[in-house]
């Protein structure tokens, strides 16, 4: 690590089912971050009914029940009503997020810098990693010999790692939970599009070290 260049050792997990990217973030970092073993993981997503398609603030919800230190940022504005019913008894939850709040590449690199890292919600369509030498099909993990029918999205919400970045090359690294050998590069600017395109709200969920 120097001021200019940051890559922290966050394993790399990779996710199991279509929707289940943003928990394979999660137990990236929780690893990282030495807070909780495989079977304590798989209990707490089971505690909180994590079994199907996840959110961001599903994915706060589980650090704050763990105990991990953390800030969720978004531009949405209130809670979608889809997920009034599901939410309103948790109202301490909410003071983790900060909505309206616009959050720049120089605060997430001051973030890494102090050993922190970040879950990012990007939209796979547009992140392209510069070390791969193809894109992967987020929306067809599916079972050897199945066929896959889909066309590409013009958005597919996806979670990544943001693990390190080098001012030198304007790169970010991440952790992609499509694989699980490989740490991706994107340029500060694709990272940027992708991370502020349309459906992210601009999510971020910055995670401490220090609980």
């Amino acid at each position: 690590m120097t001021d200019d260049v940051v890559l922290l050792a966050v394993p790399v997990i990779r996710q199991e089912y279509h929707w289940d990217c943003g928990l394979a973030c999660s137990k990236m970092v929780l690893k990282y971050l030495q807070s909780i073993d495989d079977d304590q993981f798989q209990r707490a997503c089971w505690e909180l009914k994590l079994t199907e398609s996840v959110w961001t603030i599903d994915l706060a919800y589980l650090m704050n029940h763990i105990g991990v230190r953390h800030c969720f940022y978004t531009q949405t504005l209130g809670v979608d009503k889809g997920l009034k019913t599901r939410y309103n008894k948790n109202n301490k939850y909410f003071v983790t997020v900060k909505k309206g709040i616009s959050v720049s590449v120089q605060e997430i690199q001051t973030h890494l810098q102090e050993g922190h890292v970040a879950i990012v919600l990007v939209n796979a369509v547009v992140l392209c990693c510069e070390l791969c030498s193809s894109p992967v099909k987020y929306c067809c993990f599916l079972p050897v010999g199945q066929k896959c029918f889909c066309r590409k999205p013009e958005y597919q919400g996806h979670f990544v790692v943001v693990c390190g970045f080098n001012r030198t090359t304007d790169s970010i690294y991440y952790n992609n939970p499509a694989y699980s050998d490989r740490v991706c590069s994107t340029s500060v600017g694709n990272f940027e599009e992708a991370r502020r395109s349309y459906g992210t709200d601009e999510d971020i969920l910055f995670i401490y070290k220090d609980h």
